[in-house]
């Protein structure tokens, strides 16, 4: 199930993926990491990849919208996969 968070649209966070489960029952590392933000939230800088965790920070996102992220890894054992994390945006 993916993760879903609630936003304030002038706050600039890091919203992370955990794979690290995942990767020890298949015994791999992440070799490369993407995140997709849909048109409305903007993507400050490249996603941070650390151990089994993959951080993007996010700011914007206009006021009772609805966003889907999605973060794809690609390992180093050639696997790919994809986890998607769910922001609504509301006044904080």
């Amino acid at each position: 199930m993916a993760d879903s968070y609630v936003k304030d649209p002038a706050a600039r966070l890091d919203y992370t993926w955990d794979w690290s489960a995942w990767l020890a029952e298949v015994a791999d590392t992440i070799s490369s990491a993407t995140v997709a933000v849909p048109d409305g939230l903007t993507a400050v800088g490249a996603p941070v990849v650390d151990d089994g965790f993959v951080t993007q920070r996010i700011s914007g996102g206009v006021l009772d919208g609805a966003y889907t992220m999605v973060c794809q890894i690609t390992t180093a054992g050639g696997l790919i996969d994809e986890r998607s994390i769910y922001l609504t945006i509301s006044n904080r």
